[in-house]
């Protein structure tokens, strides 16, 4: 039974979906009631809070929770509000979790939540103890080495298996799919459905970091693999291309594109956060487009189509992985929001090796970005080198061996140093 003088567990859920977020609702309003606390959940993440609206919450108890343990989307719903950017939105958080009698927080969503969630503690000065359970289908956060974030290997699950049927309908078909997979800040959504699927080619923004990335750069590294494969005698294929690469290309080019095109491939709009909204461009459409207009000028025809791959990921009901792990996870943060760590400082619950390790935001979240530092892909790891190997793209051996590049500027009717000339440029 609930003890009233011990004040509320409040859930709030931030930024995109991810699959188990239910799972963590579910786990920790049960084993917050079964410690004695009473459960409320807060509607759509902080929108309403940073509003000054404290009636869009709902109490929690285990027959609410109970059936949603193994099922997608948020049963409390998510918004990328961030209270933290203005003083009077977080101070309005504040006074409305006070109002409610909200003594502990449990936010769930990636860096951006992860920040907001630290200031309320920070600014609360001891009165909320908050834990953060870190989610996203990109597996971006610094979480310890080899550990995930929650909902991405259920994306990774789903996403390989409409790679492996696009993969077929394009053996089927002698077509290309070009296939952009979420992932703003780090490839490891894209390169892991890549690699399980055996995708003909994956691209992602950690291996052109330091280049002059351009749209065109992009297109000609998907037309080497092309041509390659061509070469082989297959004209089909799937390349899966990573989102983040538009933060490479940057919105000073991707603006000048959108005006010469205007209307064509979306339109260059901002979040809450200042980040660019990559949904709002079409990015597979922009490099479906670009890749057929310089095949023409090479003489090559290929039927292509361009999918994007993400939203449908991340309200799956997430595999037994997700669903195991997201139950730790909020277990977890409960725990530690009543044992006395919780009176020194908010953290980030982490689970390594079975056993849970909560990491103060101040080692989480670099005060510059206001962000949690972001991990990347480490493509100087043998993990990237296998994807490497197993791909089908041109490689600065094509070049070194005559055989191959004669072979490879025969597709398109070139000399081989016309061919070096054309393309040498994307292995360099």
């Amino acid at each position: 039974m609930a003890d009233p003088t011990r004040g509320k567990l409040g859930i709030v859920v931030g930024g995109g979906p991810a699959p188990g977020i239910n799972g963590v609702i579910s786990s920790v309003t049960i084993e917050a009631i079964n410690r004695g606390l009473e459960v409320v959940g807060i509607r759509d993440g902080f929108k309403y809070l940073a509003a000054g609206d404290v009636s869009q919450v709902r109490p929690l108890t285990i027959p609410d929770v109970a059936p949603y343990y193994q099922r997608g989307g948020a049963l409390l719903g998510t918004s990328r509000t961030n209270p933290a950017k203005n003083p009077d939105h977080l101070n309005a958080v504040l006074k409305g979790l006070e109002q409610l009698g909200i003594k502990y927080l449990v936010t769930i969503g990636g860096d951006d939540t992860a920040y907001s969630g630290s200031q309320v503690y920070a600014h609360a000065k001891g009165a909320i103890k908050v834990a953060h359970v870190p989610k996203t289908i990109d597996n971006d956060l610094p979480l310890p080495p080899g550990i995930p974030t929650f909902g991405f290997e259920t994306a990774r699950h789903y996403g390989v298996q409409v790679a492996r049927n696009l993969h077929e309908d394009a053996k089927t078909t002698t077509r290309w799919y070009i296939l952009v997979s979420m992932g703003r800040a780090a490839g490891h959504l894209a390169l892991g459905i890549g690699k399980a699927s055996a995708a003909t080619v994956t691209l992602i923004a950690e291996e052109l970091k330091g280049k002059d990335v351009s749209v065109e750069l992009i297109c000609d590294i998907v037309i080497g693999a092309m041509i390659k494969r061509k070469a082989q005698g297959k004209g089909y294929g799937v390349a899966v291309l990573a989102e983040g690469l538009l933060e490479e290309i940057g919105e000073t080019k991707l603006r000048e594109m959108m005006e010469k095109n205007p209307g064509k491939f979306g339109s260059i709009e901002l979040d809450a956060f200042g980040h660019l909204r990559l949904g709002e461009i079409e990015f597979g459409r922009l490099i479906r487009t670009t890749i057929a207009a310089r095949l023409k000028d090479l003489g090559v025809k290929l039927d292509m189509v361009d999918k994007d791959l993400g939203y449908e990921l991340r309200c799956a009901d997430p595999i037994p992985f997700d669903a195991e792990y997201t139950r730790n996870l909020g277990y977890g943060a409960v725990k530690f929001l009543l044992s006395p760590e919780a009176e020194k400082n908010g953290v980030v619950v982490t689970f390594v090796g079975g056993n849970m390790v909560p990491r103060p935001f101040p080692e989480m979240i670099d005060p510059a970005t206001k962000k949690m530092r972001t991990r990347l892909v480490d493509i100087g790891g043998e993990n990237y080198e296998v994807a490497r190997r197993y791909m089908i793209r041109l490689e600065q051996s094509d070049f070194d061996d005559a055989t191959r590049l004669e072979r490879l500027a025969a597709v398109v009717k070139m000399t081989p140093e016309q061919f070096r000339e054309r393309f040498g440029y994307i292995v360099r």
